[in-house]
Parts: C-alpha cells; sequence; structure tokens
C-alpha cells in the first residue's frame, strides 16, 4: 500500500475518534457542573488540560469560562483539535481517499461535518447542546460501523484500527491524568471528599465507560477500581490495554518492524506492571505514569511514520 494512502487512513481514524472523544467530553463535564454544588469549582478549564491546547486557547480567549471552553472545543475552526476542526479535517482525507472506503462513508461524514458546521455555534448555549453533541457520537458511532460492516478487513483497515486505538488510548491517559491529578491535589479538602465518587463517575462516563465498570467490579465507583479498570482492563475498548493490544494484534498484516514492536511492548509493560494503590499514595505517582504512557505512544506514533508514512 502506497505511504500515502496507509497515512490518510490512520490520520482519518484519528480524526474521527476525537471529534467524537471530545463531543463526550463536552457533554459529561456538562452534567458534571450540575451534579457537583456551587461551592465546589472544577471550573471549565481541566478540559483544555485533557486535550493538551492550553497554549492554543490562551492565545484566543482571556479566560477559561463555560461558553469560551465550549466554543473552542466544539467549534472554532482555529483550534485544530475541535469538533469541527476534526471532521473537516477527517473529510479532506476521505475527499482524496474515496476509493479506499465505502461509498457511504462519505454521504455520512458529510450529514456529520455540515451539521457540525451549520449547528456548532449556536450549540454553545446550554440549552441545545445536549442534542448537538449527542448528535456528534452517533455520527461517529455510525461511520465506525459502516467501516466494520462494510470496508474489507485489508492492510489498509489495519492501519484505520491503529489510527483509532492510539487516538483512544491517548484519550483515556488525558482524561486519568488530569481528574486523577485534581482529585489528588484536593484529597484533604472536607467540601470535596463526599463528592469524590461522582467526579470518579464522571471520568467512567467520559469514556462511556460506567455500565461495563459496575459490571466487572459490582462494587461502589472508587478512584483505584477506576484507574485500574481503564489502564488494565482486557476487555473493555476503550481501557489502554485493549487499545495497546488491539494495535499489536494489526501487525502480522503489516511489514515487519521491530521498532514499532518494541514501542507497543514497553508500553503495555507500564499498563500492565502499573501498582494503583502505590501511585494513588503519592500525589506524583498517576502524573508520571500517564505521562510516560503518553511518550511511549508518541513513540509509537513516530515509529509508525517512520516504517510506513514517510518512504
Amino acid at each position: 500500500m502506497l505511504s500515502r494512502v496507509a497515512d490518510n487512513l490512520y490520520w482519518f481514524g484519528r480524526y474521527i475518534q476525537r471529534a467524537e472523544n471530545t463531543a463526550r467530553l463536552i457533554n459529561v463535564n456538562s452534567n458534571l457542573m450540575l451534579d457537583l454544588p456551587r461551592r465546589i469549582s472544577l471550573g471549565w478549564g481541566p478540559l483544555i488540560a485533557i486535550v493538551g491546547a492550553e497554549p492554543e486557547f490562551f492565545e484566543l480567549y482571556d479566560e477559561p469560562t463555560e461558553e469560551n471552553v465550549v466554543r473552542f472545543l466544539m467549534s472554532d475552526t482555529r483550534y485544530s483539535g475541535s469538533i469541527q476542526s476534526s471532521l473537516h479535517s477527517a473529510r479532506e482525507i476521505l475527499r482524496i481517499s474515496r476509493d479506499t472506503m465505502p461509498r457511504d462513508i462519505w454521504e455520512r461524514l458529510n450529514d456529520l461535518y455540515f451539521y457540525v458546521q451549520e449547528r456548532g455555534e449556536a450549540a454553545v448555549q446550554r440549552n441545545t447542546r445536549l442534542v448537538f453533541l449527542n448528535q456528534v457520537v452517533s455520527g461517529a458511532l455510525l461511520i465506525y460501523g459502516l467501516l466494520a460492516t462494510g470496508m474489507s478487513h485489508d492492510v489498509g483497515f489495519q492501519f484505520l484500527r491503529i489510527g483509532t486505538n492510539i487516538e483512544q488510548a491517548d484519550m483515556t491517559t488525558r482524561i486519568l491524568d488530569v481528574r486523577a491529578a485534581r482529585l489528588l491535589e484536593t484529597a484533604d479538602s472536607p467540601d470535596l471528599t463526599p463528592f469524590e465518587n461522582i467526579i470518579w463517575m464522571s471520568v467512567l462516563r467520559s469514556l462511556t465507560a460506567y455500565q461495563m465498570y459496575r459490571r466487572y467490579l459490582r462494587k461502589r465507583v472508587n478512584g483505584a477500581g477506576v484507574l485500574r479498570f481503564l489502564l488494565q482492563n482486557r476487555e473493555f475498548p476503550r481501557s489502554v490495554m485493549f487499545c495497546m493490544t488491539t494495535i499489536a494484534s494489526t501487525l502480522p498484516q503489516l511489514p515487519n518492524s521491530r521498532k514499532i514492536e518494541r514501542a507497543i511492548d514497553r508500553t503495555r509493560a507500564l499498563v500492565r506492571d502499573a501498582n494503583v494503590e502505590v501511585l494513588l499514595r503519592s500525589p506524583d505517582g498517576i502524573p508520571q505514569l500517564m505521562d510516560e504512557i503518553q511518550i511511549g505512544l508518541g513513540e509509537l506514533h513516530g515509529a509508525l511514520n517512520e516504517a510506513y508514512f514517510s518512504q
């Protein structure tokens, strides 16, 4: 397969996953603000930290108010990671690679892209936001379904799977990093303690993991359980371990690359060997582990680029 086509499919998977995850993140944070009393101020700034866009945000906005953050993440085309920008990038890729994917994908992506373009600004307001975000998530899932059932599971499909799973692992670690760090920073606050479970539940809901967590553990939500489930569970599709295992499963269908294999093995080992209880006892434990996993994902991306995309 041409390196350009492989690169396009890889990034198409990442952009669609990014749009979906961003929509879920905004939606859950909106609900979390309603669940917590006004004296508990988690605010909207953590969402900018989760997506790693503080420099870009503060170049465009003075402060992380709800309206500013929601507009930045949903419809601001000046930010390359917004929902609208992500769908635009995916659409541009598909426009030049339409023969690699089912024709229905072009139609469904156009529907979603123009919906976001037309209604994104209005959806900054709370009264229309939920419907808008749910439509984005549903549209992304429809595209995934059409790809899974209507696209040949050949080499090109494997690159799409790799992109989707790297993006998901990236988002999972970012959510855990920022939310866990916030909880650990305020661990001694008597105001926050009664609401810790609500915040951990919001972490699960950001990743559509709440019901599967309860089914798997069958007990109350707690920090150690959430971290273990989202990092190490081998059966939940949004856990870091599941994403890394899925990426590893694509390698037999691709040209051999020891550098890619080593990057996957190192990152999987970090996740597998993490002692959640020990990490929670240290203020730097979770952030440090998430940083190391992020570095591993970056090394994997670099190895993929070197082996397949830059030839």
